[in-house]
């Protein structure tokens, strides 16, 4: 395998391909990849250069289904299904994907482009010159759901607030304005590689299945693609192409790469143990301690439970009717296991404000609003009062337990 920094063009050649490429020869095919940042005019006409010049006999992009139909549909939320997303436990998930579409959308509107506009724009030229095209990404889906299950609870909650919050307000006066030369600055080899450093220093959890995991499955999709063909051009994102190059030609597992991890054995067992234990401890110092009655301990840890529950679903903006339930779920959630606070919660919110498909239509507008959108929308004050909600129990549940030490000391 041959592998060349940086495409040049031949005296023959028409023009020279753009800088953004990098050539790879392998086994007779040639594979251009094209190097973009998905909120550049520069990406989207280096694409529409590339394509031109090549030729290619597959263009290949990154992007799975689910993205793809994203990018050229009208709305991607227009089927959601909130009623699903609550059931399956997946709020905060849906939460923190929103918030980075939002960031990410942000950033393309001020740059005047549609974020993926250079991905559209190689699927487009491909079709009218009829190319195939191959979808070479990871399931979005999986990749998110790799990436949450490598945070711990903290880091997740750290992440899901900091992109709530991070545009409310929009950006301090002290920030730097992103710029189309900013974005391409990024494109830098040098500049990529120390963005790429600092993630993994920072934050490895999720550098490793966002960026590192999704290297080797768009290596190996690509290569799957150029089999028997001479050209290929392939379309990612520049923060993508050193790892690709690294691992171009490697055998990968992909099947490995696509399993969800298993939960936890420590919180699972934790899930199981803590309500357990509690109630052993209180009917063990019912038993033991002349100084509280059974009835004094269990008051002692609902009500403050209770309270928790409902405060939060009511500060949230919760219907009276999902304060209630949470009033009433909150105690027997906290000791079940495989009973939410949210799970109940979010239905009953749900029911009541009867999200449209106008309103899942309209979210990406709305939660580039901030928290103003985030509360405006049905479908996001739901999920909110959900984790609000669930918040409560958890937060109330522990202020009980140290009522109840206090009570048998």
């Amino acid at each position: 395998m041959e592998v060349l920094p940086e495409v040049t063009a031949s005296p023959t050649e028409p023009a020279a391909l753009p800088a953004s490429v990098t050539e790879i020869v392998h086994e007779g095919t040639t594979y251009y990849i094209v190097g973009t940042a998905h909120v550049s005019q520069r990406s989207v006409d280096d694409v529409r250069t590339v394509i031109d010049l090549v030729k290619p006999d597959v263009v290949c992009v990154e992007l799975d289904k689910t993205r793809h139909e994203a990018l050229t549909k009208e709305s991607a939320f227009k089927e959601l299904d909130v009623f699903k997303v609550i059931k399956e436990g997946r709020t905060l998930y849906l939460l923190a994907h929103l918030a980075l579409s939002s960031y990410q959308r942000r950033i393309g509107n001020s740059l005047g482009v549609k974020p993926g506009a250079e991905l559209l724009a190689a699927c487009n030229m491909a079709t009218k010159r009829s190319i195939p095209v191959e979808l070479i990404d990871r399931d979005i889906n999986i990749t998110l759901k790799r990436t949450w299950a490598n945070l711990g609870l903290w880091k997740r909650s750290m992440l899901l607030s900091s992109l709530l919050v991070g545009w409310d307000d929009g950006e301090p006066a002290t920030a730097e304005p992103v710029t189309a030369a900013t974005v391409e600055d990024l494109k830098e080899p040098k500049a990529l590689s120390e963005m790429l450093t600092q993630l993994g220093e920072a934050v490895p959890q999720i550098k490793k299945p966002l960026i590192d995991e999704r290297d080797q499955y768009l290596a190996s999709k690509a290569l799957d693609a150029g089999k028997g063909r001479k050209k290929v051009v392939a379309v990612v994102g520049a923060a993508h192409v050193p790892g690709m190059k690294a691992h171009f030609g490697e055998i990968i597992d992909r099947d490995a790469l696509d399993k969800l991890p298993p939960p936890s054995l420590l919180w699972t067992a934790l899930k199981w143990l803590v309500p357990l234990l509690f109630i052993v401890g209180i009917v063990w110092f019912w038993r033991t301690s002349d100084s509280a009655s059974l009835a004094e301990m269990m008051l002692a840890w609902i009500l403050p439970t209770s309270i928790g529950a409902g405060a939060l679903t009511l500060l949230s903006g919760g219907k009276l009717l999902s304060v209630l339930s949470a009033l009433v779920v909150a105690p027997i959630a906290a000791i079940h296991p495989l009973l939410g606070t949210g799970m109940v919660v979010g239905v009953v919110e749900a029911w009541r404000r009867k999200p449209s498909v106008a309103d899942c239509e309209r979210l990406p507008d709305d939660v580039e609003a901030g928290w103003r959108g985030y509360l405006r929308n049905p479908v996001t004050r739901i999920l909110i009062v959900t984790v609000a909600s669930g918040l409560g129990t958890a937060l109330g549940f522990w202020v009980g337990v140290g009522y109840v030490a206090n009570l048998v000391n």
